[in-house]
């Protein structure tokens, strides 16, 4: 069994996918950060090119990573249309940790298959050349290119977040 990831380091089974995957990657170390918008400062990058991860349980018993923009909110009407059920839920805690142990709560990495979980991936996302995303830990975060990211990880695209412009449809053009 691999050593869980502490905070003194990434977590191992993330590495080795990754570099059995052929992913090229950076590690980069930081601060403590534990939300997505502040991960994304500590490391010095633009928020949009900051993965989200959202986990959520479809009522068929499906559970899948949602990966948004950091800037952005999943929509949970929208994911239930993306993955075709009746309801979606976020996941817990319990339930993440379940997926993903030896993770710190709240920094899974943008890697579905690494906990066997299939992702849907906001459009958003699909326009950044590279992303970064939580190594597991607080204080380390993964970037990686993205279209190697989108190849190995099987993502399906779809609309998940929140609509950001609250203007009445009218008056948008």
């Amino acid at each position: 069994m691999n050593a869980p990831t502490t905070p003194d380091r990434p977590y191992p089974r993330l590495l080795e996918w990754l570099a059995s995957h052929h992913v090229d990657y950076e590690i980069h170390e930081h601060d403590p950060a534990y939300t997505a918008r502040s991960t994304a400062a500590a490391e010095g990058v633009d928020p949009r090119t900051f993965a989200k991860v959202v986990g959520l349980a479809a009522d068929d018993g499906r559970m899948v990573l949602a990966v948004l923009d950091a800037t952005d909110q999943v929509d949970l009407d929208k994911a239930r249309r993306a993955l075709g059920a009746s309801e979606v839920r976020l996941l817990t805690e319990d339930e993440l940790t379940a997926l993903a142990p030896g993770c710190e709560v709240g920094a899974i990495p943008a890697v579905g298959p690494l906990f066997g979980l299939a992702m849907y991936v906001d459009h958003a996302v699909r326009e950044d050349p590279e992303i970064s995303f939580n190594a597991g830990s607080h204080r380390y975060s993964a970037r990686v290119e993205r279209t190697s990211w989108e190849r190995v990880c099987d993502v399906a695209y779809a609309n998940l977040a929140v609509e950001s412009d609250t203007r009445p449809a009218w008056t948008r053009s």
